[in-house]
């Protein structure tokens, strides 16, 4: 997620967290939410942001970060990127 798909996690994160974001990384998932480290105005801190809906197994984790990128461009209004 952070080599391949950092524009993604910054486009979800200013969707559902914080729109000042301006670095983010994933630093971790579970079965609720994914969690991001952000970066705004220059200081870190950690936003958890939840699925749509709960990941029960490990494949589910890219259904749901897809999910949620889908969702943050709709409410951003902007066009998805192709993966």
């Amino acid at each position: 997620m952070n080599d391949d798909h950092a524009a993604d996690s910054l486009l979800i994160v200013r969707a559902f967290a914080e729109p000042r974001t301006t670095h983010t990384r994933m630093t971790g998932v579970n079965s609720e939410s994914g969690e991001w480290v952000i970066v705004i105005d220059g200081h870190e801190r950690t936003v958890r942001i939840p699925w749509i809906e709960p990941v029960t197994d490990r494949a589910g984790l890219r259904t749901a970060v897809v999910a949620l990128y889908q969702a943050a461009c709709v409410r951003l209004g902007v066009d998805p990127a192709e993966h």
